[in-house]
């Protein structure tokens, strides 16, 4: 069902200054306020199969935080969680608690279509759709039923992207013609255009040359003060560059089947993750004895 005042406020974005309604006046205390996730005890199975164990961590808002960790460990399988795209796999279920602003984010009343509205997501391969520049921005916008100020959005969205420059004299052209940093950046424009709260990246940057690389990396630095950042990376640089915390996963490979369950090792800021990490298996892979 749709969210609705009887259901959790979990779709309820904060107003802007001076525009509360009087049962929203008074501030949440500061706890509420600057946590967007917490995660508590998260177990990811497909069908009887665990792929991911005993997830515990907290995402403070306008920060980034990346995911890193060996192939196979569940990093993605859990940045996805966070936008219930599990919930388009057969067979996937998650338990454990993940609240966002304080509310269940899998109450049985949380819409999931809304929830993928304010959490965004893009993904490792550019995926523009075959229309024109406009009309990838606009998409969003359209579909949830806005009809006026479509050309300020695109603007705005682009411009947040920092593409507004490159392509603002060819809006009609097809998405398609954009290079591949480009095109990752129209993704970015297209998941800001309706206007979201929080934006899972799944390795942006993992097809890209350094140089587009180099470009998103400083996108995300500057929108970060407008939304709070999860990002999935294999490029321990890059996490070392932009991210606020950073949270380490490996795998738990079964010798009976050869299956593997990530497990998560250790949360903390990203500074002390790459220059003095509490375990010894994260050291090892930060400093690429394995991985």
């Amino acid at each position: 069902m749709s969210m609705t005042d009887e259901a959790p406020r979990l779709i309820e974005r904060p107003l802007a200054a001076g525009g509360a309604s009087p049962e929203q006046e008074t501030p949440a205390p500061a706890t509420e306020r600057d946590v967007v996730f917490e995660s508590r005890d998260v177990n990811v199975y497909y069908g009887i199969f665990r792929a991911v164990r005993d997830v515990t961590f907290t995402v403070p808002k306008n920060e980034i935080m990346a995911l890193i960790g060996p192939s196979g460990c569940g990093k993605s399988t859990v940045l996805r969680c966070y936008n219930r795209m599990n919930d388009l796999i057969k067979d996937a279920r998650v338990t454990g608690s993940i609240t966002y602003r304080g509310t269940d984010l899998y109450d049985e009343r949380v819409d999931p279509v809304e929830v993928r509205r304010r959490i965004g997501m893009v993904f490792q391969k550019p995926n523009p759709f075959p229309k024109s520049i406009y009309d990838n921005v606009s998409y969003g916008p359209r579909v949830a039923g806005q009809k006026k100020g479509l050309d300020d959005i695109v603007e705005r969205s682009l411009r947040k992207a920092a593409l507004w420059d490159e392509v603002s004299d060819r809006l009609k052209d097809s998405a398609l013609s954009l290079s591949g940093g480009q095109q990752q950046r129209l993704c970015i424009a297209r998941a800001i255009a309706v206007d979201p709260d929080v934006l899972l990246m799944d390795e942006p940057c993992s097809a890209l040359d350094p140089i587009a690389t180099a470009r998103i990396e400083d996108l995300m630095q500057e929108i970060k003060q407008d939304y709070t950042i999860m990002i999935v990376t294999h490029n321990m640089q890059q996490a070392a560059r932009v991210s606020d915390t950073t949270a380490f996963l490996t795998a738990d490979i079964h010798s009976e089947n050869d299956t593997r369950t990530g497990i998560l090792v250790e949360v903390d800021t990203t500074q002390k993750m790459f220059s003095n990490p509490s375990d010894e298996r994260t050291e090892n892979y930060v400093t690429g004895r394995f991985g």
